[in-house]
């Protein structure tokens, strides 16, 4: 089970890949950056991408390209093996695709771990567990516990958790995937809200061409193993509206099968 808190970044042994950005208009600088296991092929190579504050970047492609492993780096769960980044100095909050709440909590008492290990004095924790509960829309939900929950209930009080952290950077692994298409689409609206209440730059790995569309700013293509960024999309207003986002998303799409065809 994950813990609910995602550890500070620490500075690897042999590399130091990690720095504080200094530069007010950039979250997060990825540059050169590589991880490989062991002996084996790198997961990762030359990755180079940034992010400015604010922005909601969806990261797409094939599984195993290295979407989740280029998450890991960032959030610290994960020493790169080459290469460099800059990060908020506060690091970044993480939220998975399993909710993974502790069951003997209830949803308030989840969040509330989340602050306590924040170092949120007591006092304090209740009243900022309901307001993040009424940020995710489950305001009189507090008190019951995960198995009380449906699986999207339970994602927004994972998603409250993470925003607990209060970290500017928060990063999704794929949060929605296992839920039904109508729930997801719920969720995508509740999302988009809390994104644009709170300013969190948010890096959300997906391999749902759509749901990237739907969500990003930008849509950022990984090439399979080794995982570099081989091509962005900027996505507008004007191309959210359901005609031109399934334009982008079959233009996307194409793309994404010619870069699986490649690596075959």
């Amino acid at each position: 089970m994950s813990a609910p808190a995602a550890p500070a970044i620490a500075p690897s042994a042999t590399v130091p890949p990690s720095a504080a950005s200094d530069d007010p208009a950039i979250a997060i600088e990825l540059s050169g950056l590589g991880k490989r296991f062991g002996t084996a092929a790198p997961v990762l190579d030359d990755v180079n991408l940034t992010i400015r504050p604010g922005e909601f970047v969806a990261l797409l492609g094939a599984s195993g390209c290295g979407k989740s492993t280029l998450l890991n780096l960032i959030s610290g769960l994960e020493a790169p093996s080459s290469g460099a980044m800059e990060i908020p100095a506060d690091g970044a909050a993480f939220m998975f695709q399993d909710a993974s709440l502790y069951p003997w909590l209830t949803a308030k008492g989840n969040i509330e771990l989340a602050l306590k290990l924040r170092g949120v004095p007591r006092q304090e924790r209740s009243a900022k567990a309901e307001e993040l509960l009424h940020l995710v829309h489950l305001s009189g939900a507090g008190t019951k516990r995960p198995h009380e929950l449906s699986g999207g209930m339970r994602q927004r009080v994972a998603l409250a958790r993470s925003l607990a952290q209060d970290r500017q950077v928060l990063l999704m692994d794929e949060p929605f995937a296992a839920l039904d298409a109508i729930t997801r689409d719920l969720l995508h609206d509740e999302l988009e809200r809390i994104w644009r209440e709170t300013g969190r730059t948010i890096v959300f790995v997906t391999h749902n061409v759509r749901e990237a569309v739907r969500l990003g700013q930008r849509v950022v293509l990984m090439s399979s193993r080794p995982g570099r960024v081989v091509r962005e999309w900027q996505v507008t207003a004007a191309q959210k509206t359901p005609e031109a986002a399934a334009n982008l998303a079959a233009e996307i799409t194409a793309e994404l099968r010619e870069e699986i065809r490649r690596h075959v």
